[in-house]
């Protein structure tokens, strides 16, 4: 373990923790739930507003969010190592959050092709209805410099990529988009923000999916936005009280207490889906393995580069080309429950869908057509887990057998 990880994991433990009030205090911060903040008098409201208009972390009403929300906000902005970090409902209101913020009417964008899908639905649903332009293009293959345009503001990454884990050159990328003014935007949901660090690599905007591993319950939805600097900091804040946003406190503290033990969680997550992309890279019935984590994996000489760990995600194609085979494999496993989302400490399956492998240049180079899985490896012994894999192996090569 790098001393850096290590004393990440410190801070993880004590960021954000309640100052001791007449010598005594708790060892969480407690929830604090409010509509309406009160004042003094009328000198103490307007010198707060003015403060919180300067930019200043001060909340005049409750929405603004109060101990609890503040609390978790400097964990996460520590974990990070950002200036700030802004709270949002959902993963991807996050990600909306960060686009509203950046871009404007006749402004581009550029898109690695292989984000997480529904940020699609907002250009074609949100983005286009502005005039914003958003132009897609494969981080790993296309040469980023002739795609930025003089109307170009953001760069959105994300990396490893969503489903198949590819892995991206941000310092290169980020380095060409900052010589050119455009601000570069990582999801770093996969790693949890613990063995990543895109701010230190080059973007300039952090996002997270904080229901997946900074919450790692399956509790809580919830999406974190960590920026590098007091401007866009300000930037992010305006937009986000446009937005009318707002953070229960109860699901700020039940995120605030999974980040407590994320490391812990994150070391195990890990250890069990290295055993499982293993097991799956030697089977007779898997073509391929997506695992950064993995050597034989494309993206791993960047992976041992840029991160310091791995997650419980693991995706593979199956060696078979029955179009079937996926869900029969997924319907015949007992310990992996069929859910979307991931990053709980139970394990899951589901079926990546063609149409958004589609999407992906990655795949479409790919000489593999087959179904794709997705598993999320959890918290289970992985010697259960490798078990209830192979039956299902199993009993979708018996029922490709028998429709023959």
């Amino acid at each position: 373990m790098s001393l850096d990880l290590a004393r990440v994991q410190t801070r993880l433990v004590h960021a954000g923790s309640p100052e001791l009030k007449d010598g005594s205090g708790p060892v969480n911060v407690p929830v604090v739930r409010t509509s309406t903040v009160r004042f003094a008098d009328t000198a103490a409201h307007a010198a707060l507003n003015q403060q919180r208009a300067a930019g200043g972390r001060v909340a005049t009403y409750g929405r603004h969010g109060l101990d609890t929300h503040q609390a978790l906000e400097e964990t996460v902005a520590s974990l990070e190592g950002g200036y700030r970090t802004v709270l949002a409902p959902s993963g991807l209101s996050a990600i909306v959050l960060v686009l509203l913020a950046t871009l404007a009417p006749g402004e581009h964008a550029l898109v690695a092709d292989s984000v997480y899908s529904p940020v699609r639905r907002v250009d074609q649903a949100l983005l286009q209805r502005y005039g914003i332009e958003v132009e897609y293009f494969s981080a790993t293959k296309d040469d980023l410099e002739p795609l930025i345009r003089p109307n170009t503001r953001l760069l959105y990454l994300e990396s490893p990529s969503s489903l198949l884990y590819e892995v991206l050159d941000l310092p290169a990328l980020a380095a060409v988009a900052r010589r050119h003014g455009v601000l570069v935007a990582a999801d770093n949901t996969w790693s949890g923000g613990l063995y990543y660090q895109p701010l230190a690599l080059g973007a300039h905007i952090s996002i997270q999916a904080a229901t997946k591993y900074l919450a790692g319950h399956s509790d809580v939805m919830m999406g974190v936005v960590t920026v590098d600097s007091a401007e866009l900091a300000k930037k992010i804040g305006v937009t986000y009280d446009a937005l009318g946003l707002s953070v229960g406190a109860d699901d700020a503290y039940l995120t605030l207490r999974g980040l407590r033990t994320l490391d812990v969680r994150l070391a195990r997550h890990q250890e069990n889906a290295l055993a499982v992309a293993q097991y799956l890279s030697r089977h007779d019935d898997v073509a391929r393995v997506f695992y950064p984590a993995l050597e034989q994996d494309p993206g791993h000489a960047l992976w041992q580069r840029d991160f310091s760990g791995a997650s419980g995600l693991v995706s593979f194609a199956f060696q078979h080309p029955d179009a079937a085979a996926a869900a029969r494999f997924i319907d015949a496993l007992r310990y992996f429950s069929i859910g979307a989302s991931w990053g709980g400490y139970e394990s899951l399956a589901l079926e990546a869908a063609p149409a958004r492998l589609a999407e992906h240049s990655h795949w479409q180079d790919g000489t593999n057509k087959q179904s794709v899985v997705r598993l999320h490896i959890g918290l289970e012994s992985p010697l259960d887990l490798i078990d209830d894999l192979e039956r299902a192996f199993t009993a979708t090569r018996d029922a490709l057998r028998r429709s023959a």
